[in-house]
């Protein structure tokens, strides 16, 4: 697998410079996270960093690179939206009615 040096802002890993791996398009993933273990031994603390773009090119405005920034709000506003993933041929979410999303009325 290919790594990219990717440069960290803001939060605990702040002006740090990790190795992370790309996938086939060559771009790091969307979001990442970092557990941290919890010094008393309960759940750890996770970490969320949002990928944005470095830099434009002049010309095209292509990004030139990438870097995350930390993202405050954490996992819920990070790209994770109740952890299932939205398919056209998914079934509709039910209400706690019960029943599914009306857009009738």
């Amino acid at each position: 697998m290919k790594s990219e040096d990717t440069p960290f802002e803001g939060g605990p890993m702040d002006g740090r410079v990790l190795p992370v791996l790309v996938g086939p398009t060559g771009n790091p993933p969307k979001t990442y996270r970092i557990p941290v273990p919890n010094a008393a031994g309960g759940p750890p603390t996770v970490l969320v960093y949002r990928r944005v773009p470095r830099g434009h090119s002049k010309r095209l405005g292509l990004p030139q690179g990438w870097k995350y920034e930390f993202a405050a709000e954490g996992e819920r506003r990070a790209g994770r939206s109740g952890g299932r993933l939205k398919w056209p041929w998914s079934k509709p979410e039910t209400r706690p009615g019960g029943k599914p999303d009306d857009t009738d009325g």
